[in-house]
């Protein structure tokens, strides 16, 4: 199991429910090393003291605040805990609001909140009660160095905490040309709406987030196999371009005409997914084994000694 990334309690009234968080996300992003291009050997960074150009090592590494030019004030960890314990150790509930009255922009990143045995009870009330009157709990709540807003919701069996973000920290869609509420000033038609409904309604179905892949992922890898198959002194072939479809930026074409074509063609995503699903189960090969970034590039650049 994971490690809990903060431990705490929410709080709520004289209510004390002791909980660790854990992150939701599992990031699956490609870490690439840097190499030299000459000898493909990894390039690295090092630490070292604009004064002097020395190396710096990790444990004499402090964090300071610049209060005035070259002046500052250090911090440890034991500052930024006793700065305010409460707020450090606890996730404190101050409103709870309806679950839609909350705008997607706000939300930023999910996290578990997982009782301790001794919490379980306190939990399974409150994840119930918010689940009974589709409430959400607001709540600030400080990870690592920064405090953050939140929301507590029901998700399943567990408690999803969501931070979010403060007001002042997003834009005011008023710095944008965006068009006018209504659909008039658009001189939309109501044949263009019927169409646009009659089209929502064939792409409408539950959702179902398994359905959806990262295909850029898996066709990088596929690309990576291919190199790593072919080795570094073959030449890749190209895949031939697709064929694409002649731009219309420069045409007019009447919405209500490209809403009928849609709805003919099938429109709904359904068909696009169980034909992507298909060609992917088609295209499915074995894994390779992927060579070590360190010991494959030496093997690399001894052939190439070797050849030369």
């Amino acid at each position: 199991m994971a490690r809990p990334l903060w431990k705490g309690a929410i709080t709520f009234g004289l209510v004390h429910i002791p909980v660790e968080l854990y992150p939701a996300e599992e990031r699956k992003e490609f870490r690439f090393s840097m190499l030299d291009k000459r000898d493909f050997s990894p390039v690295g960074y090092k630490r070292y003291s604009k004064k002097t150009g020395k190396e710096v090592d990790w444990k004499d590494v402090v964090k300071g605040y610049e209060y005035e030019k070259d002046q500052y004030v250090v911090l440890s960890d034991e500052d930024f805990k006793r700065a305010n314990i409460k707020a450090s150790q606890t996730i404190d509930i101050a409103a709870f609001v309806p679950m839609n009255e909350i705008p997607p922009q706000f939300y930023e990143s999910p996290y578990y909140l997982v009782p301790t045995e001794r919490g379980q009870k306190v939990y399974t009330l409150l994840r119930e009660t918010l689940r009974s009157g589709r409430l959400a709990a607001v709540a600030q709540v400080v990870i690592r160095t920064a405090q953050h807003l939140a929301v507590v919701v029901p998700v399943g069996r567990a408690l999803v905490l969501n931070t979010l973000r403060y007001a002042d920290e997003l834009r005011d869609t008023k710095a944008f040309e965006l068009p006018d509420a209504g659909l008039k000033s658009a001189h939309v038609t109501p044949k263009e709406v019927e169409l646009a409904k009659r089209l929502i309604d064939d792409m409408t179905e539950h959702w179902n987030p398994e359905e959806f892949k990262d295909t850029y992922h898996q066709d990088l890898m596929r690309r990576i196999h291919e190199k790593i198959k072919s080795g570094e002194t073959h030449v890749v072939t190209e895949p031939e371009a697709e064929e694409k479809e002649p731009r219309r930026s420069a045409q007019v074409i009447d919405l209500a005409t490209l809403l009928k074509q849609s709805l003919e063609k099938g429109g709904g995503r359904r068909k696009t997914t169980d034909a992507r699903r298909s060609k992917t189960t088609a295209s499915e090969k074995p894994a390779l084994h992927v060579v070590p970034s360190g010991r494959g590039s030496q093997r690399t650049a001894a052939a190439k000694r070797k050849r030369a």
